[in-house]
């Protein structure tokens, strides 16, 4: 399937943004086996840079029919929305659905937790910068729920690695006492 028309990315602009319409574009059955939309827009974040995509729901307006969204990908600038129809008598509706406005309700428990850990890493960058290791590249992140983390590239003298530690901690405490907004750039 060969799509050239990229999903406009509505998260971008309205981070907190939890509900939205849409057009559907496509509805497939992909390689892997698993039931796939694509919109014209989205508001759902796809699992990306180390974080977890959205989950939530897809209704067409005027009917029944609610698309359980399980997984968000994005390849080529296209967002594939994966998951289920909750009534599956009812995929004929989105076969046919090309061209119908769909509504989107992203789960805000979820997208709330994967945006924290999200933040929390780049916290994590701005403390490690200011107590001296500066000159630590950050890697890979990994903003799940199940063990988050951010790994850096470079070394750490073991003498230093336990003060160094409690002064992270410390000046990680210090930024989320002091309080500041969290802005995308």
């Amino acid at each position: 399937m060969e799509l050239t028309t990229p999903t406009k990315l509505e998260f971008y602009d309205q981070m907190l943004k939890l509900q939205s319409k849409a057009i559907l574009v496509h509805y497939f059955k992909g390689d892997d086996g698993r039931k796939a939309l694509i919109l014209d827009n989205t508001i759902f974040h796809p699992q990306g840079g180390g974080q977890p995509s959205d989950t939530g729901f897809i209704c067409v307006t005027d009917s029944n029919l609610r698309f359980c969204v399980q997984d968000v990908r994005s390849k080529d600038g296209v967002v594939f929305h994966y998951g289920v129809a909750e009534d599956s008598s009812m995929e004929n509706e989105l076969e046919q659905g090309k061209g119908k406005e769909v509504i989107l309700q992203v789960d805000e428990s979820r997208r709330r937790l994967n945006s924290r850990l999200h933040s929390a890493g780049h916290l994590l960058d701005v403390c490690m910068r200011n107590v001296g290791f500066g000159h630590l590249e950050p890697g890979k992140g990994y903003h799940f729920p199940d063990g988050p983390f951010v790994e850096y590239k470079g070394t750490v003298p073991l003498n230093e690695l336990q003060n160094k530690q409690r002064e992270i901690e410390i000046e990680v405490n210090a930024l989320i006492s002091k309080g500041g907004k969290v802005s995308i750039v």
